[in-house]
């Protein structure tokens, strides 16, 4: 999120696709609601489905579920083809200008550099021309055809309205209006917030949907701005602390990636992964990652982490050539070649793709832990529950072992929100009696684990002495002394560049910026330092004052980086510091740095300088063009779900669907085709339950006693439904039973000259619970992931609907 949601009242227009804030994020979007009533915001909603969120906008338009690209790059067409682009902005803070390698093309779907056999993108033409030099060309003047700009308008150049229409459903009329309000944020005095959630990343283009948005704000001027940005309203209080956190299968905390087999030393991991600065003079912030890593591998193995051993970097675990994402990871358990599973906070019975392929997964393990407060579906996979989970439990011989955890409510800690706040919470009540936290469950299993070690020998020992674990009660690690590890410390006096000291030893870190890579500074998590520093737990800071009135709260709570509030603040002003729009500044020069209303994202270039507000990219500009980045290509483009309603794809109907989207090889015979499956089945959530536990609260399920789907009043017709029937919907990997809710709230679609019918499915449900048992709707969702994050394609998957007599 670059903004936050205070910042979005002052929002001029207000784009919501990918999400249904009023429902998902009911706190949050009363600030949608303040921008409308005090800023006179335009709110335009974008869905499948005429949600609540649709029901207060200005403007609401239907889409066929995976199109959104085709959308978004018509909206781009619009926005060149009419000129309605901040001119200055582009030329200066984007690589507009930049001319692109003359081997680099796209033709019939596919980008130069296409391997069929590996499904994987040579990408050595997606880059940039170097002149004698080294440093990438550029025309200024924005004529060269080789220009980024001038190759994103080739691109955009077959997404007409008609395409639009004929590929999204959505009507030529509409889509005026929606790019017409979009355009009027090119005024510098103007910008748009796009709001956007899971409905975006559920996809197998889930990355380049939200790239498509970036563009867009991009070429309006509304990145680094009050009111902009790009902004991913997280579905858990604490999703964006998980992701800080590295809880992916190939990154560390931070952001920084997991090495892989073929990174023999810490020297040539840290020269392959820290970025070159593209233009002399920029700041690449970056090019810092050898600090942030070894100050990282401190704060992982303390004083077994020296110079000699490489900092204890051979003690971290490296990726095989396969992702060991969740995709493979229950394929391999399904092969029985993954033996234990520890599962904890999670349900990836209910979670995961293809409830069927999981539970045959579980039943071959020889053990599975469960860490929750409460029964999962998860921890009874084995249990018959009538034909929710019609299973015998003599032929499963996994051995569940449920280990209880206590409540976040239940202990102090930090939670990190969609805003990247760090917020402090203090405990509210004390956890049953049995249940222990999370961390100290962890602590008991490791010390065991050492025990076992030292009795019966084995594998890798060394890798788990090595790791620090200097807390006062080894047992029981306290939430300030992991706050305070993750913050960092001096390990030496720190000096400055003029030899002043910054920071003896011992002492809390103030600054990312103090990271050192030669041992003498630790961190576990470099963008969280600052958050508990020798003044005290910045996370608790409680202090709302906004002397500016735009919501930009520094006394409230920390967010990283630095206390910032909105990334890439620099660009609110122009080369001169003047800002764009003088009502909403964010960035001053005060002639020694740039820090106003916002902490800003920016180093003590004076105005006029060639340093460019993108400190964080090598070249130190946006990108239009996205080179590597991104593995379907350098420029979005629509590609059809992997179970596509159409059977086609209008703008290249030799490559369909993604020819990079994550596929295993065992999964394949599972997705469905449009002749047995003919309707768009999408998943949503409701206000009312949140995610699975709220199955176990009576009152959750007092308020919403079992799940439904939703179909239109022309599909309830032709299938002869009519409201509280019971309906089975199947797909290729099996079928729920469910009532059906006839709607006006789902219309079907005229798509390339198909009749096509949504059926909506909340998701929440389920056989473990105190109220009405129910299927698991996952048992619906294909075993699919977007090309980059392997996020599941959860919004848009064939099915079939049928009354049950």
């Amino acid at each position: 999120m670059t903004n936050h949601w205070v910042d979005i009242k002052n929002a001029d227009v207000i784009i919501v696709m990918g999400g249904n804030a009023a429902e998902a994020h009911p706190v949050g979007f009363r600030w949608v609601i303040e921008a409308k009533k005090h800023n006179k915001a335009k709110l335009m909603v974008v869905d499948p489905r005429f949600n609540r969120t649709a029901a207060v906008a200005d403007f609401y338009t239907p889409i066929r579920s995976g199109t959104d690209i085709t959308l978004l790059l018509g909206v781009i067409k619009y926005l060149l083809d009419h000129d309605k682009i901040q001119h200055e902005y582009v030329k200066h803070y984007t690589n507009a200008s930049f001319l692109i390698n003359d081997g680099f093309g796209f033709e019939d779907g596919l980008f130069t550099g296409y391997d069929e056999e590996k499904r994987s993108y040579d990408k050595s033409t997606w880059s940039y021309q170097l002149d004698e030099n080294g440093q990438p060309k550029r025309d200024m003047t924005l004529q060269h055809p080789r220009c980024v700009i001038n190759l994103l308008k080739k691109h955009v150049e077959r997404y007409t309205p008609e395409m639009v229409e004929r590929i999204c459903g959505t009507k030529q009329k509409a889509f005026y209006e929606f790019a017409e309000s979009i355009a009027s944020t090119a005024a510098p005095d103007r910008a748009a917030s796009f709001l956007y959630a899971l409905g975006w990343t559920q996809h197998t283009v889930g990355t380049q949907n939200i790239r498509s948005m970036a563009m867009i704000q991009l070429l309006l001027g509304n990145i680094g701005v009050s009111g902009g940005g790009v902004n991913a309203l997280r579905g858990h209080s604490n999703v964006q602390g998980s992701t800080d956190m590295g809880l992916f299968p190939t990154m560390l905390p931070g952001y920084i990636p997991l090495p892989t087999e073929n990174d023999v030393s810490l020297e040539a991991f840290l020269n392959r992964i820290t970025p070159k600065t593209t233009i002399e003079g920029q700041t690449n912030y970056w090019q810092n990652t050898p600090k942030f890593m070894v100050s990282m591998l401190k704060a992982f193995y303390g004083e077994n982490a020296t110079k000699d051993n490489e900092f204890g970097y051979h003690n971290l675990p490296k990726q095989y050539k396969t992702k060991l994402d969740h995709l493979q990871f229950i394929d391999l358990m399904d092969q029985g070649k993954v033996n234990g599973y520890i599962c904890q906070g999670y349900n990836p019975l209910a979670s995961y793709p293809d409830k069927n392929k999981i539970a045959s997964a579980l039943k071959k393990l020889k053990f599975l832990i469960i860490c929750d407060p409460l029964a999962t579906d998860t921890s009874e996979f084995w249990n018959y529950h009538g034909e929710f989970n019609d299973v015998n439990p003599a032929d499963i011989q996994t051995e569940v072992i449920r280990l209880p955890t206590i409540c976040f409510a239940e202990e102090d800690g930090s939670i990190a929100n969609s805003a990247r706040w760090l917020q402090w919470h203090w405990k509210a009540a004390e956890p049953p009696k049995e249940a222990k936290p999370d961390v100290d469950i962890m602590s008991e299993i490791r010390e065991v684990m050492l025990e076992m070690y030292h009795k019966e020998g084995g594998p890798s020992i060394d890798t788990i002495e090595a790791m620090t674990w200097n807390y006062a009660n080894p047992l029981e690690p306290r939430a300030e002394e992991l706050a305070k590890e993750s913050n960092g410390y001096a390990l030496e006096d720190l000096y400055d560049a003029q030899g002043n000291l910054i920071a003896k030893k011992g002492e809390l870190l103030s600054s990312f910026a103090q990271l050192r890579d030669d041992g003498s500074t630790s961190s576990a998590i470099w963008i969280y330092t600052g958050q508990w520093t020798e003044k005290g737990n910045m996370m608790a800071n409680r202090d709302n004052s906004d002397p500016s009135g735009l919501g930009n709260t520094l006394g409230w709570t920390f967010a990283w980086p630095m206390n910032r509030r909105i990334v890439y603040n620099r660009a609110s002003a122009d080369l001169a510091g003047n800002p764009w729009n003088p009502k909403r500044p964010l960035v001053k020069w005060n002639g020694k740095n740039w820090n106003y209303i916002d902490i800003a994202d920016f180093g003590t270039a004076p105005p006029n300088s060639n340093v460019s507000p993108f400190i964080m990219q090598p070249e130190g500009v946006s990108r239009l063009f996205s080179l590597d980045k991104i593995v379907e290509g350098p420029f979005p483009e629509h590609y059809e779900p992997i179970e596509t309603p159409i059977g086609t794809n209008p703008l290249h109907p030799n490559v369909i669907s993604n020819p990079v989207a994550r596929i295993l090889e065992n999964d394949k015979a599972s997705f469905g085709h449009s002749d047995e499956f003919p309707y768009v089945g999408t998943t949503y959530r409701l206000t009312e339950h949140f995610h699975f536990w709220t199955k176990q609260a009576m009152l959750n399920m007092i308020a919403q006693p079992e799940p439904f789907v939703e179909i239109s009043e022309d599909l309830a017709a032709e299938k002869g439904l009519k409201q509280g029937d019971t309906v089975k919907v199947s797909s290729k990997r099996g079928f729920i039973k469910t009532k059906v809710v006839v709607t006006k709230r789902v219309k079907s679609l005229e798509v390339d000259g198909k009749k096509i019918h949504t059926v909506g499915i909340p998701i929440h449900g389920g056989f473990s619970t105190v109220g009405k048992k129910s299927y698991l709707i996952n048992t619906l969702t294909s075993r699919v992931g977007d090309a980059n994050t392997q996020t599941p394609e959860y919004k848009t998957f064939l099915v079939n609907i049928e009354k049950v007599a």
